[in-house]
């Protein structure tokens, strides 16, 4: 009987166990799809937040650098406008950007053409005075020898040579006026071809003829030398004194020097190689007076040296001369080559 009873106690107690289990059971099925709503709500709710909060810090972030882009405006607009200025610069054509950029560099190029041009006046007059110089010791040696019965010349002779050079003078001075017409029609024709480089040489050539022209006119020269010298050109000998042959040695020099400048003139135009067209060959005076050789003499060995200068100044070289302070003269060498004169 007491077994009885303690059986039926354990499975009461069991029973009881299992109905409180299952119903433990069912009541947390029922509350976890609220629990699961709530953390999920929960969760939306927090993410809302941090949206609001990331809003709230991008408008404040907005009206910080409102202020900042408005002061920085004008620096963009200015930054803009110099662009735009450099691509309006680049838009320009070639030359007028060689052509701002020529004008320094014409400038300076142009003081020490000066400089040179005056210091050549100089050595120039200081010869010409050194052969002044030695026509009055001749001619007081030559009253001596009169006054002694040895005079080698004659009143004829003199006469002679008086005419002969006021012959070559005046054929000078017809050429000068043919030629003086011709500049005005090359500087022209170098107008229309936008040649401004070759314009300011011609310029300078035609200023340099008026200021020999008027040194010319106030200075006297002998030519009663009774030195004798020969030299070959072309298979055929000449005869001059040592004026005529200073006077040609001066020729070629002086044509060196001018073909020169009229070569980096058509240089910087950006020409082709042409020296016969430049006015300075074609009128080749430049440095005559008239006197001690012809007109012809002068201006061959003038464009002998014209040439070379030319070359030397076309091509940026120094194959047949130097410049020394702005002042362009040939090699030894080379003018003895082109006029080689020998006393006899």
């Amino acid at each position: 009987m007491v077994k009885v009873n303690f059986f039926k106690r354990t499975m009461i107690a069991s029973i009881t166990g299992a109905a409180l289990l299952l119903g433990t059971s069912g009541l947390a099925s029922a509350q976890n799809p609220n629990k699961e709503q709530k953390q999920q709500a929960k969760a939306e709710k927090k993410e809302q937040r941090q949206e609001n909060r990331a809003e709230r810090k991008q408008q404040k972030q907005a009206e910080v650098q409102r202020p900042t882009q408005q002061q920085q405006q004008p620096q963009v607009q200015q930054q803009e406008s110099q662009v735009q200025r450099e691509r309006q610069r680049a838009q320009r054509s070639k030359p007028q950007l060689e052509q701002e950029q020529r004008v320094p560099r014409q400038r300076q190029l142009e003081q020490d053409q000066g400089v040179a041009r005056q210091r050549q006046l100089e050595q120039d007059q200081q010869q010409r005075q050194r052969s002044e110089q030695r026509g009055g010791q001749w001619q007081q040696g030559q009253r001596q020898r009169s006054q002694q019965g040895n005079s080698q010349y004659s009143e004829q002779q003199v006469r002679q040579r008086q005419f002969i050079q006021q012959q070559r003078l005046m054929q000078y001075r017809q050429q000068r006026q043919q030629h003086d017409n011709l500049a005005r029609q090359r500087y022209q024709l170098l107008q229309q071809q936008r040649r401004l480089a070759q314009m300011r040489y011609q310029q300078r050539y035609l200023e340099r003829l008026r200021q020999d022209q008027i040194r010319l006119q106030n200075q006297r020269y002998y030519d009663y030398d009774d030195s004798r010298y020969r030299y070959n050109r072309s298979g055929r000998y000449y005869e001059t004194n040592q004026y005529g042959a200073d006077m040609l040695r001066r020729a070629v020099n002086q044509g060196y020097e001018e073909g020169v400048r009229a070569g980096q003139a058509d240089r910087e135009d950006g020409v082709r190689f042409s020296y016969q067209d430049a006015y300075g060959y074609q009128d080749a005076t430049y440095g005559y007076d008239g006197y001690h050789v012809d007109l012809n003499e002068y201006r061959h060995y003038f464009r002998e040296g014209f040439n070379r200068g030319y070359q030397d100044g076309y091509y940026g070289r120094s194959q047949y001369g130097r410049n020394s302070n702005g002042v362009f003269s040939l090699l030894a060498n080379i003018l003895q080559g082109i006029f080689n004169v020998q006393p006899y």
